[in-house]
Order: C-alpha cells, then sequence, then structure tokens
C-alpha cells in the first residue's frame, strides 16, 4: 500500500512543481529531499526512491508543454500498478519513527499511516497529474484541431465579419480551439475530482449523482451553439468522462485498501 501512496505523492507533486514553481529545479529538489525525509523516518526509503524513479520517468513521458508521445498509457500503466501494489500489499504493521506517535481518527475509525499516505497521494494526484491525463486523451482523440495546424479553410458557410475584428483574423476565429470556452477547467477539474472522490468514499450518491447532473446543465447553453461540428459536446463529454474515471478509481483505491 505504502508504495501505490508514495508513488501517486511522487508523481503529484512534480506535476505541481511543473505548473507553479517558478524555477523547476529548485521545486525538484525541494519536493525530492522533503520525500526521501519521509520515506526515511516512515522505514520506507526504498520504496520512496522507486517512487521518485516513477515520478522522473511520468515528467518526460507526459510533458506539460506538449503532446505526450505515449498519450495517457503511462497513467493506465501508473494505475495497474497502484491498484496492484494495493491488492498484494497491505498495510504495514510498523511505520518506523513517524508511526511510533502516529494517531489519525476518522468518523470511521483509526487510520493508518500508510492509509493516510496513499489518501493525500491520490489527492495530489487528482489536482494536476489529471489534468495532464485528460488534455492527453482529447488529444488522443482528436477533439480539436490546433490554430497552428488549420492551414485548409472551414468547409462551411464563411461566417459574417463581426465588427472590428481584421479580417484576417476570421479564418482563426472560425477554427478556434473548443477549448478556448472553458477557461475554468484547470480549475474546476480537479475539484471536481476532489469531490468525487470525497462523496464516492462517504457513500453520499445522490450528492454525487446531483453534481455530476448539474455540471451537464451548466455547460448545456454552451454546447447547444456549438452547431453541427459537434466539437464541443465531443470534448465536453470525452473530458468529464476521463474525469470522472480517475476520481472514481481513486476513490475505490483508498476505498480497497481501507477494507483489506
Amino acid at each position: 500500500m505504502i508504495i501505490a501512496g508514495l508513488m501517486l505523492l511522487a508523481v503529484g507533486a512534480a506535476d505541481l512543481v511543473r505548473q507553479f514553481a517558478p524555477r523547476r529545479w529548485i521545486g525538484y529538489l525541494t519536493v525530492t529531499v522533503i520525500l526521501l525525509i519521509l520515506g526515511s523516518v516512515s522505514d520506507a526509503l526504498l520504496p520512496m526512491i522507486a517512487a521518485l524513479i516513477v515520478g522522473t520517468l511520468w515528467v518526460w513521458c507526459m510533458p506539460s508543454e506538449r503532446q505526450a508521445p505515449l498519450g495517457f498509457w503511462p497513467a493506465v500503466l501508473l494505475g495497474v500498478v497502484s491498484v496492484g501494489a494495493v491488492v498484494w500489499f497491505g498495510a504495514r504493521t510498523e511505520a518506523g519513527l513517524i508511526g511510533e506517535v502516529w494517531a489519525l481518527r476518522s468518523p470511521f475509525g483509526d487510520v493508518p499511516f500508510d492509509l493516510a499516505v496513499l489518501a493525500l497521494g491520490a489527492g495530489v494526484f487528482l489536482l494536476e497529474s489529471a489534468n495532464l491525463v485528460v488534455r492527453a486523451a482529447l488529444d488522443g482523440e482528436h477533439t480539436w484541431r490546433p490554430l497552428e495546424s488549420a492551414a485548409a479553410p472551414v468547409p462551411e458557410a464563411p461566417a459574417p465579419v463581426t465588427e472590428g475584428v481584421e479580417a484576417a483574423d476570421q479564418g482563426a476565429l472560425a477554427v478556434r480551439d473548443p477549448r478556448a470556452g472553458f477557461k475554468g477547467g484547470r480549475l474546476i477539474g480537479p475539484l471536481e475530482r476532489i469531490l468525487v472522490m470525497i462523496l464516492t468514499l462517504a457513500a453520499a450518491y445522490p450528492i454525487l449523482a446531483a453534481m455530476l447532473a448539474a455540471k451537464g446543465i451548466v455547460r448545456f447553453p454552451e454546447i447547444s451553439r456549438d452547431g453541427e461540428t459537434g466539437a464541443r459536446a465531443e470534448y465536453f463529454l470525452v473530458g468529464s468522462l476521463v474525469s470522472w474515471v480517475i476520481g472514481l478509481g481513486a476513490a475505490f483505491l483508498v476505498w480497497w485498501a481501507a477494507h483489506s
């Protein structure tokens, strides 16, 4: 169990550094030192080193500035390895120095240190790493066309010239990225996945269903203006389903670990 938690924690922390750290090498160094200290005091130094290696491979396989060369398959492999680690390795009986003073209670009972690390790692992964997975899935499905690759005109009637917009910009407007209307996705996605995970673990299924339905209702007016292309609708469906699967998968992982 501790292996899965540390891998997810290392991957999630690396992606947070890539997204928010002004100087990445300082962020990577700081995260590495903190995680190594955590591994040392929890008697999990070797699993932590393995997790850092997995985090390094993740950064290479899932770049944030360009299309992922392997698509979202690294995420699938990480999920399989995490599930395998939870299934085959349960919580340890001892957790080193930190285990001697560890005491965490919840409404469902005591929370072992290994389970807490797994839940923390899953939560950190849902923040930014899951965004990269969703983007890789969207890129793999070709649900949008980048502006720089749109050399041919759109096979539709020319859009009316908008007042205040130069004629040279009309082609760019016609092939605008469908994701341009979803500016809050980078924030909405992590919040949504965290809520999916919490509500699923709390067995609040009616609230979960209402939240997911509300998202579709809120987005419907914008999607309905998509016309005949269906690009926005496809983007919304693929992105939402992948995001929900990641959130539900994280909840299932923590639930299985808690009941194993």
